[in-house]
């Protein structure tokens, strides 16, 4: 910064549950500090992807660094660090909250407190942070100013009358709240004399420049020309250039404690820069790193195969793209029988998986096809070796395994208690372990499950919005492994299984599965000239059989007149010819039928 001087800086983040309106606030703060001419100013300005912008969601986060020339005669520094709003990003929006010393807790005034609202304030409160719970969209006739404000002081436990009422959408309050910030929030300390030590909190490539790494600098300062060690990677890397973020990034000649920026430091790829990290000096290194860094591990597991077989090299270097600005997307390859080499990816979440799936389609015009997501289960087998298997063909026969354990997680669902009948029983049906149930006041109840992760990867936030029409919210964090019945359910066409569409299921969800499976695929196969028979097979039990009619052909139209037995010999013939063609007909599974069996949920 120009003066360096840590009283007139102010770090702050905006968390909020989805659509709550955390990117629109972020908008008017930019327009107040005139970071953008009106020309070239567009709604979600920090949202950078299409999909970002269509869904309402924030998936990368962003920085921005803002002037504000305050009442009081001063101009303040606001750094605004933008958190990804998806339970997916959790960890990432660790990061982003420790690299603050306040933040704005932004509620709908006409839904309320939410469950993501809630598992973020918990994350503000272990930081330490100033919390200012502000109300937006003040300005919708459903707005409930009164009730949201009791929400804050009974659910939260926080002043209801420090809240601030604002409409991102139209500005108003705008002001007011700027004001408040500058008020409450702390300015950071940290001595600028003292040995370097900042936090990375993201990272993005530049295809010209490498790896832009952001980072809060808690003590010491950065410049160009200085060599930095990553605490945790630990590999050396020499400044280029530092600066902040001003929308568009501006160099500057040195970054102070207390400052968040970025720096330059001709690092190649995104892998070698983990969110967490403590970057501090090569030649004079703080005591030890910053806490909270650990690494990120996909939870979701699916392959993605072309849907044209010569689309395998683009396929591959698309993945590589993605990857440069996505360190969390894993992936290696892999085969099938029936649908040729692809690839196997892990995500951290559905969502993640979604964004890839969009980003594949919309930036590289690929079409894909994607396996039934899995999550990764802990096999032990009777000789005592244990190990993670997340691909159902790596799953051994039942009769070598010892027991198997799967992923819980701990999930919060808020619903109004009109709707509490139907969320029990849609947690009761996912095998959810009801652990607390909580009357947050008069209408809303807080219950909390422990579930596990492989139920919830289909249907079940759908169905949760569906039952609850819209009004309940979910969150979940990790918790642990349990044993569980697994099976891996096998699909037969014909008498030859297609290891595309094998699933590691839940024993008793075995036959429901195998016999959705097997309808949708007699919905999209075409009739051949014999019949086909589709089955689900648990081990060597088939639990779930369809069968494709076969063409009817009548040969004995041409047949005139004669005897009965000149009729017979044309079916005896023609039945002779179905049954050779059954044992050596081949049944091509067209694309669709792939598509809609993995599209398809659980009815």
């Amino acid at each position: 910064m120009a003066d360096n001087n840590n009283s007139l800086i102010r770090n702050f983040c905006i968390i909020a549950h989805i659509d709550h309106g955390k990117s629109t606030l972020a908008d008017r703060f930019i327009q107040t500090a005139k970071l953008v001419e009106d020309r070239d100013f567009h709604d979600q300005i920090l949202d950078t992807m299409d999909i970002e912008r269509e869904r309402g969601i924030t998936i990368k986060s962003q920085a921005v660094s803002m002037t504000y020339p305050s009442d009081d005669g001063k101009d303040y520094y606001l750094n605004l660090v933008d958190t990804p709003g998806h339970v997916d990003f959790s960890y990432e929006v660790s990061r982003a909250i420790s690299s603050c010393e306040g933040a704005l807790l932004l509620i709908d005034a006409a839904q309320g407190v939410e469950a993501q609202t809630l598992s973020n304030l918990y994350l503000a409160f272990e930081h330490d942070l100033e919390i200012i719970p502000v109300i937006n969209k003040i300005d919708l006739p459903s707005a409930d100013i009164d009730a949201v404000k009791e929400q804050i002081e009974n659910d939260l436990g926080l002043d209801p009358e420090t809240a601030v009422l604002v409409s991102a959408k139209d500005g108003t309050g705008v002001h007011e709240l700027m004001e408040t910030m500058v008020k409450r929030i702390p300015p950071p300390t940290g001595k600028e004399d003292a040995p370097l030590k900042a936090l990375v909190f993201d990272s993005h490539y530049d295809s010209y420049r490498g790896v832009i790494v952001h980072i809060r600098l808690f003590e010491g300062r950065i410049q160009p020309g200085d060599t930095i060690r990553l605490f945790n990677g630990g590999t050396t890397h020499d400044v280029e250039e530092v600066g902040t973020f001003r929308i568009k990034l501006l160099s500057e000649k040195r970054l102070s404690a207390g400052d968040v920026g970025y720096f330059i430091a001709g690092i190649k790829t995104i892998q070698d820069i983990r969110v967490g990290d403590t970057v501090t000096g090569d030649q004079r290194p703080c005591d030890k790193a910053l806490p909270g860094f650990r690494e990120v591990k996909p939870v979701v597991f699916s392959s993605i195969y072309p849907v044209d077989s010569n689309d395998y090299e683009e396929l591959h270097s698309s993945l590589d793209r993605l990857r440069l600005n996505d360190a969390s997307l894993v992936y290696e390859k892999d085969s099938s029988a029936a649908l040729g080499f692809g690839f196997r990816c892990g995500f951290l979440g559905l969502l993640h998986l979604e964004v890839v799936q969009e980003r594949l389609d919309r930036e590289f015009d690929l079409s894909v096809v994607f396996t039934s997501p899995s999550v990764k289960y802990l096999v032990t087998t009777i000789d005592g070796t244990s190990k993670y298997i997340d691909n159902p063909l790596e799953f051994p026969a039942p009769t070598e395994i010892e027991w198997v354990k799967e992923p819980y997680i701990k999930a919060s669902i808020i619903t109004p208690d009109d709707y509490l009948g139907n969320m029990m029983n849609l947690a009761a049906e996912k095998r959810g372990i009801q652990k607390e149930l909580l009357y947050l006041d008069r209408k809303r109840v807080e219950v909390i499950y422990d579930m596990p992760l492989g139920e919830v990867l289909f249907d079940f936030y759908d169905r949760l919005k569906s039952t609850s029409r819209g009004y309940a919210s979910f969150d979940y964090e990790m918790a642990d492994y349990r044993e569980t019945e697994l099976v891996r359910l096998d699909i037969l066409i014909n008498g030859k299984p297609v290891d595309a569409l094998s699933v590691l299921v839940f024993q008793g969800n075995a036959y429901a599965r195998a016999r959705m499976i097997c309808r949708k695929l007699k919905e999209e196969i075409p009739r051949q000239q014999f019949k086909i028979p589709i089955q689900g097979a648990v081990s060597s039990d088939i639990i779930a059989r369809e069968t494709v009619p076969a063409l009817r052909k009548d040969v004995t139209a041409k047949c005139y007149g004669g005897d009965i037995t000149r009729k017979k010999k044309l079916l005896e013939k023609q039945k002779e010819g179905k049954r050779k063609m059954k044992m050596i007909g081949n049944v091509e599974l067209p694309q669709e039928a792939f598509v809609s069996v993995l599209r398809a949920t659980e009815e």
